[in-house]
């Protein structure tokens, strides 16, 4: 049976990774927490339970990528976020899955209104297109 001692040691483990998920969920639009439920198949109280330091329940291994994706952690987010994940859980390091896109293209849909003159509609969408890919551009170069 497990010590006082080792379980509030645990219990301060998972608050560690949860304190960096409550951060980023913090600078996220509202309704993150919702979309998060929705995608886990869960109910939004599960989402508070396991995203709240306050809580001693652990998010589920098979639920870190999906919260890691929908959060748009950084890259050091992620790290930071997965090295206190491990150290919480070092039976679970397995179980968590790798970045589901590494390495390829992200989508990034933009609303854009119709406008009656084609020719103006051509020149902003190729001005959006163009001002993406100078900015991935530059990025790449770092």
């Amino acid at each position: 049976m497990a010590e006082a001692g080792e379980l509030q040691g645990k219990e301060q483990l998972v608050a560690a990774y949860k304190r960096i998920l409550q951060a980023s969920l913090d600078r996220r639009p509202s309704g993150t927490r919702q979309r998060i439920a929705e995608a886990l198949g869960k109910h939004k109280s599960f989402v508070s339970q396991i995203t709240n330091p306050a809580y001693s329940v652990p998010i589920p291994a098979r639920h870190v990528t999906a919260i890691l994706e929908l959060c748009h952690f950084s890259a050091e987010e992620r790290r930071a976020f997965l090295e206190a994940y491990v150290q919480a859980h070092p039976n679970r390091r397995q179980a968590v899955k790798p970045h589901p896109r590494a390495g390829t293209p992200h989508v990034l849909h933009i609303p854009v209104p119709t406008f009656e003159d084609p020719e103006l509609q051509r020149e902003v969408e190729e001005l959006i297109r163009a001002f993406a890919a100078r900015v991935v551009q530059i990025v790449q170069r770092r």
